[in-house]
């Protein structure tokens, strides 16, 4: 899977360690920015990745900050895009059988290799359940359209 990734200054450091792991799972990321530790405002990049996202151009991306919440408030911003803040490997698998997330959201300074790891194969690995959950999504997606 192509999957665009980006980073503010803070999740820096674990993009390239989100990457490698990418690589290793046999995904393509495709780098967003920023590219180095020096400050940025995350929107700034939060912001092309859930786009293409909700244009369909991906089917999933990924956005790390320092805590991941900056990144996932602004990704849930853009119409059809579904931002899950994530620390463990059960809520990146609920995120997607349950909400259908799109953008998985990292907390770059809280999480270890083998976190990012965990969380990646989980996210990666998990589907939408659809049934019930498609109403409640469906209700989410119609808050945008007001």
């Amino acid at each position: 899977m192509i999957i665009p990734i980006a980073s503010d200054h803070a999740g820096f450091a674990a993009k390239a360690v989100v990457k490698s792991l990418l690589e290793a799972m046999g995904h393509e990321p495709v780098d967003y920015g920023t590219l180095s530790d020096a400050s940025v405002d995350y929107a700034d990049y939060a912001v092309p990745v859930a786009q293409a996202v909700a244009r369909k151009e991906y089917d999933r991306g990924i956005l790390i900050c320092g805590s991941g919440q900056g990144m996932c408030m602004t990704a849930n911003k853009i119409p059809d895009v579904r931002a899950a803040l994530v620390w463990a490997p059960d809520i990146a698998k609920l995120a997607v059988q349950h909400n259908n997330a799109n953008v998985l959201c990292l907390p770059g300074r809280f999480l270890t290799e083998d976190d990012f790891r965990a969380i990646l194969e989980s996210w990666l690995g998990a589907e939408f359940e659809g049934g019930r959950h498609a109403t409640r999504i469906q209700k989410i997606h119609d808050l945008t359209q007001l």
